[in-house]
């Protein structure tokens, strides 16, 4: 039996979270975003970027940079769009709605494909990273930062008991890295060569997951 998932949900959460998601947002993920951006850009000029919601990352990309957004949300598109204007972000070639599950783009047209704070928010993750594959050049890098529960010990016991809370602002303390290299263990030419940490560590996490040459 196919699993329906509820993307209108979605988009309806996402309209609201438009309106005040940079007040939010804009200074305490930077650092991640920051990172991001430069690890998908020291992999080639063509970057596509899932989840690119109200833009925040754009403007970190270089100049020099082909970078193409694609999101659920309209309303978190139309966002994105007003800063490329206002900040000039000529480096910025195109905004689309797009499922992350099935992307209307060509295989392997990017060189590296950014996923920044929405992992744990797509309904199918591995889906998702499979489509990502897909249009990724060969040498090419998938880069995912997110919040990642940790694996064992006593900051794991801390994250559970505040699970209701941190699910609140669309986080999980189940979502982890050993699921992302899962995937990649069992996904062809596929590997995880870095992982490290981001503000606010030890909770977030930079993640590059390589495709074979």
């Amino acid at each position: 039996m196919s699993v329906q998932y509820d993307l209108e949900g979605q988009k309806k959460a996402y309209e609201i979270w438009a309106k005040f998601y940079d007040k939010v947002y804009v200074r305490f993920l930077a650092d991640g975003q920051k990172k991001a951006a430069a690890a998908a850009a020291a992999c080639g000029p063509d970057i596509l970027e899932v989840g690119v919601g109200t833009g925040l990352v754009l403007r970190y990309y270089p100049s020099t940079s082909r970078v193409v957004g694609v999101d659920l949300s309209e309303h978190m598109l139309a966002k994105a769009r007003e800063k490329v204007v206002a900040q000039g972000l000529t480096q910025v070639r195109g905004l689309s709605v797009m499922d992350a599950c099935n992307l209307g783009l060509p295989d392997a047209a990017f060189d590296a494909v950014t996923v920044p704070f929405v992992i744990t928010l797509v309904p199918n993750p591995e889906a998702a990273l499979s489509e990502m594959r897909r249009v990724l050049k060969p040498g090419g890098e998938i880069i995912v930062a997110s919040k990642m529960g940790a694996e064992d010990g006593l900051l794991m016991k801390v994250e559970a008991a505040l699970a209701p809370v941190v699910k609140t602002v669309g986080w999980s303390t189940d979502f982890k890295v050993s699921r992302l290299a899962a995937w990649a263990a069992t996904t062809p030419d596929m590997s995880v060569v870095e992982v490290v940490s981001i503000f606010p560590a030890p909770f977030f996490k930079m993640i590059r997951i390589k495709r074979a040459g």
